[in-house]
């Protein structure tokens, strides 16, 4: 029997390993891997030597490859773990598509989830004193406000009756960018519900909501949200 990859990750809380939970389940790949939870607050696991030997900059999800070698970055697990697996590309099929996406995602990503992270690390100490180094509420609330403002973009973008941000009949990673970072905005310390905020995102929210790599990713009861409290196992 093959020795399963292992795969260095954390509760469902955290929106970039839960990214790639998303991924693997939607995938139909999740069974591939040996998920290793780290506690990332207060332990702070993630910024320990043993983890910073394999991706030094300190950070989940990292894939351990058979290699013995180490990817890092969900953008690059993603892609590769994609193209390696047998499957629907969630990346996108074509060329075009996978452009696309590619686009999104980096939108979604850049303007919307890491402004929420961001928020959330620089206003609330979020991980403790061990790693949380900077305050700067004022840095925060401009972060919320760029967040909000790039949602309400690609709230129109999805108003035109579309179920997934490039139209098709499944999502895409861009779309799992974009469920996280509904998911995060919800979370307690954050308080920016981009459902409620938003028809077409929380129409989004919902959907996804239905899908079983959905009920499958949230299942640690890891998430935060007394809303999905039902999911755990």
């Amino acid at each position: 029997m093959t020795e399963k990859l292992k795969l260095y990750t954390s509760p469902s809380a955290f929106p970039n390993p839960q990214r790639l939970r998303l991924f693997i389940h939607e995938k139909g790949i999740a069974d591939q891997f040996d998920e290793i939870i780290y506690d990332m607050a207060p332990g702070g696991e993630q910024r320990k030597w043993p983890h910073l030997k394999m991706n030094p900059w300190g950070e989940t999800p990292t894939l351990a490859l058979a290699d013995g070698s180490y990817l890092s970055e969900t953008a690059g697990v993603v892609r590769y773990l994609d193209q390696q697996y047998p499957g629907r590309k969630i990346m996108g099929e074509s060329a075009l598509e996978q452009g696309q996406d590619t686009m999104w995602e980096n939108r979604i990503w850049t303007h919307i989830l890491y402004r929420i992270v961001t928020m959330f690390h620089v206003m609330h100490q979020g991980l403790g004193p061990k790693i949380e180094l900077t305050s700067n509420p004022q840095w925060g609330e401009h972060c919320r406000k760029e967040a909000l403002s790039h949602a309400s973009l690609v709230d129109r973008h999805l108003s035109d009756g579309r179920e997934w941000m490039l139209g098709g009949a499944a999502p895409t990673f861009a779309d799992i960018t974009l469920c996280t970072a509904i998911a995060f905005s919800k979370f307690p310390a954050n308080a920016t519900p981009l459902d409620e905020r938003f028809e077409h995102l929380d129409a989004l929210w919902r959907r996804w909501q239905t899908r079983a790599s959905f009920k499958a990713a949230y299942a640690d009861g890891g998430s935060g949200l007394a809303e999905l409290a039902y999911l755990k196992n």
